[in-house]
């Protein structure tokens, strides 16, 4: 999770292969007039968001009744955004991806061909909710190249693993 630019999709994937799980790119899962609307340069509202929350949601929800492990890339700015996919799926770790302005802006101003234009990453960081310490997020900046992020997150994960063993 994290503001665009953060790296979701890149670290995600990584992950995803790492644990030998699916990866699923929340973008894909945006109606497309919320893919319109980005690509006018105009923010989405919470209104705007539901639907494609709602669709993430019922795609953490069906892996977890097939009891198979998933990684998502999706922005979850807020808490609320939060609660709604946590419901779904209530074994759900974020691991939330962030980094200054500058970094941000510079990898954004790289892009081609994506929908999400460099000028709505100020509109993000505003709506931006870091998680709070009882929601159970991995913090992580962004300034590290992906492959550290990743392994700091096996390490993590293999660490919780060992201690929840009887």
């Amino acid at each position: 999770m994290g503001v665009a630019g953060t790296g979701k999709s890149t670290v995600g994937a990584a992950l995803a292969h790492a644990l030998g799980l699916s990866f699923v790119e929340g973008d894909a899962y945006h109606p497309a007039s919320n893919l319109q609307r980005m690509a006018a340069g105009i923010p989405l509202t919470d209104a705007d968001r539901s639907p494609w929350l709602e669709a993430l949601a019922g795609r953490l929800r069906a892996a977890e009744q097939a009891s198979a492990g998933l990684v998502m890339a999706c922005s979850a700015l807020k808490r609320t955004y939060r609660e709604v996919l946590r419901t779904a799926a209530a074994g759900i770790t974020f691991i939330y991806l962030h980094g200054d302005r500058e970094l941000l802006a510079g990898r954004l101003a790289q892009r081609r061909d994506h929908f999400m234009p460099p000028s709505l990453l100020d509109s993000q960081l505003a709506a931006l909710e870091p998680p709070a310490r009882d929601e159970d997020a991995w913090g992580y900046d962004v300034s590290l190249p992906p492959r550290e992020i990743v392994a700091a997150v096996l390490k993590r994960a293999a660490a919780r693993t060992r201690a929840e063993l009887p």
